[in-house]
């Protein structure tokens, strides 16, 4: 177990904490390459759960899951120029092999795209052959400039999702569909508040026709577009020759769509949830909900340990992911090191519990204690997780509400709050702005703020009629934010 320090304030440097905090959490170590992770146990078990999740959800509305090679031909990724270009400084390349310089360099997956519309063009023939909906669950390499564990690393595990759709309005609704899977689960999983909404050009996927994401709020106010759905469009379909006979007799290019969520979702748990104390996990997707620890002279442990070890059982024959703690650690120190890691609830079991049939539980997300009888104690434990996952969601939620701000008009004035907020050791948090749709002043946001736009939300709390940069009529209303 880590040793027992004080993290570096959220508000000092926040960056600093969530460095501190995932390693003492054993979430993750550095490896010897650059800009990569060794994902440890409990760093992976969070990443094995966030996969079941969705795979369960992918799985209930059609699609099936394939994996494709790593190692992808450049002459592929140059079917698709805009995407090989979007691409291609963050591209390793494997240029030799065995001493020998290859024919034809093969880059590193960045993503698959251009892999599957080479199988997609040999596996489609005919109408009967739509929709097809794949999904694979695999690693990727970005040769990323700056990294921060699982937010951005040069390999990063994820999943992408690749259809093919016999006209437009089917593509459409299977990427808004599965932009309401990852928000969906966003929320209900990991307690994390989202806002959905589509991309501006600018911020669109390389090849893309439209491009929509889910944001969600960090607790330094920063964003982080935590899952995005593509609409393809034909720009593949033409790059690739992915034609099928239609019902009328007719030869016609496919309509597809990609969509993804990586590990960033780690780091996305930690950086809304964590606190003083570290990492903070919600109920659902905690490796370990409840952790079990013996207090009391070691005189009368075996009397506690007799009710202890019951108590332990039925936990875990209810379904409850429990661990026990009966370390020669002192009481303090195990409190302190469960708490770092982030597990939900933790269970205390005393000699004087034991003669009044009873336990401590106390709540990693408000430090509350209570008592509970040890007659009905599984049932106890499944309530208290339940209002613990829906307190942590409720709180991000009113974190973001508090930080998010609809009442500024002009860049002088997003300047001004910026300047302001930083002075005070406030965070600027999320901006509501208008825009009138040049390019010209979204570019100046981000020269004169470091703000970039978010997304365009389906659902703004106000519509802007003004363009923040210029004052000319607005025709959309959108987020602006610091981002990771």
């Amino acid at each position: 177990m880590s040793q027992e320090r004080k993290l570096t304030a959220q508000n000092e440097d926040f960056s600093a904490w969530y460095l501190e905090a995932i390693q003492r959490a054993e979430l993750m170590d550095y490896a010897p390459v650059r800009g990569c992770i060794v994902f440890r146990p409990e760093g992976y078990e969070l990443w094995e759960r966030i996969q079941a999740g969705l795979d369960a959800r992918f799985k209930a509305t059609g699609h099936r899951n394939a994996y494709f090679p790593l190692l992808i031909p450049e002459s592929l990724m140059q079917k698709e120029k805009e995407h090989v270009e979007g691409f291609n400084p963050e591209l390793p390349w494997v240029t030799e092999v065995g001493g020998e310089k290859l024919d034809e360099r093969l880059a590193l997956r960045p993503t698959s795209e251009t892999i599957i519309g080479h199988m997609y063009s040999k596996w489609i023939q005919s109408y009967r052959d739509l929709p097809m909906l794949l999904n694979q669950w695999a690693n990727v390499f970005r040769w990323e400039k700056r990294t921060l564990p699982f937010l951005r690393t040069s390999e990063f595990l994820w999943q992408e999702g690749h259809t093919a759709h016999a006209d437009e309005t089917e593509a459409r609704e299977e990427t808004m569909r599965m932009l309401d899977i990852y928000a969906e689960f966003a929320e209900q999983e990991m307690a994390v508040p989202m806002v959905k909404g589509q991309k501006t050009p600018s911020e669109r996927f390389a090849g893309a026709v439209d491009t929509y994401s889910i944001e969600g709020m960090m607790k330094d106010g920063k964003a982080l577009q935590s899952g995005t759905s593509h609409y393809l469009g034909q720009n593949f379909a033409k790059g690739f020759d992915i034609k099928f006979l239609d019902k009328d007799n007719q030869l016609k290019l496919v309509h597809t769509t990609s969509w993804g969520v990586s590990t960033r979702l780690i780091g996305a748990l930690v950086m809304v949830h964590g606190d003083a104390k570290g990492v903070s996990l919600p109920p659902r997707l905690a490796p370990t909900q409840v952790i079990m620890i013996p207090i009391g002279p070691a005189k009368l442990r075996e009397k506690v340990m007799e009710k202890f070890d019951g108590v332990f059982q039925a936990l875990k024959h209810a379904g409850i992911r429990v661990r026990s703690d009966a370390s020669d650690a002192t009481p303090g120190f195990k409190f302190n090191e469960w708490e770092m890691r982030g597990v939900p609830v933790r269970l205390e079991l005393g000699p004087r519990d034991v003669e009044s049939n009873q336990c401590v539980l106390v709540r990693r997300d408000t430090g509350e204690k209570t008592t509970a009888s040890l007659d009905n104690i599984v049932a106890r434990v499944k309530m208290l997780l339940d209002e613990i996952q829906l307190n942590m969601y409720q709180r991000a939620l009113a974190f973001r509400t508090t930080h998010s701000h609809t009442h500024i008009e002009t860049l002088a004035e997003l300047k001004l709050h910026v300047s302001d907020q930083e002075a005070a050791g406030e965070i600027p948090g999320w901006v509501l702005a208008g825009w009138c749709g040049a390019d010209a002043c979204e570019t100046a946001i981000k020269d004169q703020t470091k703000f970039t736009t978010r997304n365009i939300p389906f659902d703004p709390p106000a519509t802007k009629s003004h363009c923040i940069t210029c004052g000319h009529a607005a025709t959309t209303t959108f987020w602006l934010a610091r981002a990771y």
